[in-house]
C-alpha cells in the first residue's frame, strides 16, 4: 500500500518584534496599582501610592525629580526595571517605609540621610522653623537653641540654616541616632554651629540656657503603640515609645525647660495624637497650639515665664 508523505507547512518568516521598554511613567504606575492593592500604610514622608512609587522609581532609577514631568517619557531598561520592581516588593512585602528604601528623606526644604536607626522626619515643626519662628521669637535675637531628642539632627540642620546667626545643641539618649545625625551635619557642612552630644534630656547640658528649646520626642502612648501599622514597626521604638498614656517625655519637658530657658525664650514641642491628654494633664498652662499651613498639629509653644519653676 503506498502512503502519501504529509506535506510540512512552510516555517513562518514573520519577526516578532520584541516588546516596548515600559516608560518611567508606565512603570511608576505599575508601582501605584500595587500599593493600592495591598492596602499600604502612608504617612512617612508620603500620604499616597502615587508619590510613594514616584519615589522608588527615581531613587532606582537614579534621577532627579526637578526633571518631571519631562522624564516620564523616557524608556525604562530591563536592570532599571527589575531594580524598581525589587524594591515595591520590599514595601509590599516587608512594609518597609519608602524613605528607609531609598535612605533619603526631606525636611524644611533641606535632604537628609535616614535609616532605621532614627525617625523618619515628618513633623510639622519644619514649617515653623522655615518661618524662623516667626511671629513668636524674633529671629534677630536668637543666638541658641536646644534640640532635645534629634534623632536624624533634622531639626538641628534646619534650625542653623534658617537661623544662621545660632548655634545649636543637638541631644539624643541613642548612640545610634547621633551616628546618623552627625553625618548629616558633615553633610551640610554645620560642624563648627552644631553641636551633638549624648544626654539623657538635659543631663549633659547642666547649666547651659537657650533662646529655644524645641522637641519632638516621643509621645506614643502603650495601647497606640500595639495598633500602629506595619510601617511603624521599622523605626525605633526608643523614637516612639513613651510610657503608658504617652506622657513620659513632655512631662520632662515641662518640668526641666525653665531652668535651660533664658528670659522671653521659647519651648517647642511636639505631642501628636498625645494633644488631649496633655490638655488634661495641664490645665494650668497657657499652651499655645499651633496651626499649620501644609497640614498636622500637636504642637504647643510655650514662653519661658509661664514654664512652671
Amino acid at each position: 500500500m503506498i502512503t502519501k508523505a504529509k506535506r510540512k507547512k512552510p516555517q513562518s518568516t514573520r519577526h516578532v518584534a520584541p516588546a516596548s521598554p515600559l516608560t518611567v511613567a508606565q512603570l511608576m504606575e505599575q508601582g501605584v496599582h500595587r500599593f493600592t492593592h495591598a492596602h499600604l500604610f502612608y504617612g512617612h514622608g508620603t500620604d499616597n501610592a502615587r508619590d510613594e512609587a514616584a519615589a522608588l522609581v527615581f531613587h532606582a532609577l537614579n534621577l532627579d525629580h526637578a526633571e518631571a514631568p519631562e522624564i516620564y517619557a523616557r524608556p525604562v531598561s530591563a536592570r532599571e526595571q527589575a531594580r524598581a520592581e525589587k524594591l515595591f516588593e520590599r514595601r509590599v512585602s516587608e512594609r518597609i517605609p519608602a524613605v528607609y528604601l531609598t535612605g533619603q528623606t526631606w525636611f524644611a526644604g533641606l535632604p537628609f540621610s535616614v535609616d532605621p536607626r532614627v525617625l523618619i522626619p515628618r513633623s510639622p515643626i519644619a514649617e515653623l522653623i522655615e518661618r524662623r519662628f516667626e511671629p513668636w521669637m524674633d529671629p534677630e535675637r536668637v543666638r541658641s537653641i536646644l534640640d532635645v531628642g534629634t534623632g536624624s539632627g533634622c531639626i538641628a540642620i534646619a534650625c542653623a540654616r534658617y537661623l544662621p546667626r545660632s548655634r545649636v545643641t543637638a541631644l539624643d539618649i541613642s548612640t545610634a541616632a547621633l551616628q546618623v545625625a552627625r553625618r548629616n551635619i558633615r553633610a551640610h557642612r554645620l560642624i563648627g554651629r552644631v553641636q551633638v552630644l549624648k544626654s539623657d534630656y538635659f543631663s549633659a547640658v547642666s547649666g547651659r540656657r537657650y533662646d529655644i528649646i524645641v522637641s519632638n520626642p516621643p509621645y506614643v502612648g502603650a495601647r497606640e503603640l500595639k495598633s500602629l501599622p506595619a510601617e511603624y514597626r521599622h523605626e525605633p521604638k526608643l523614637a516612639l515609645a513613651a510610657g503608658p498614656r504617652g506622657l513620659d517625655a513632655v512631662d520632662v519637658l515641662l518640668r526641666e525647660s525653665a531652668q535651660h530657658l533664658r528670659p522671653g525664650g521659647l519651648l517647642v514641642v511636639e505631642v501628636g495624637n498625645t494633644q488631649p491628654e496633655v490638655q488634661r494633664r495641664y490645665p494650668q498652662l497657657p499652651l499655645t497650639w499651633l496651626e499649620f499651613e501644609r497640614g498636622g498639629g500637636g504642637v504647643f509653644l510655650l514662653k519661658a515665664e509661664d514654664l512652671p519653676s
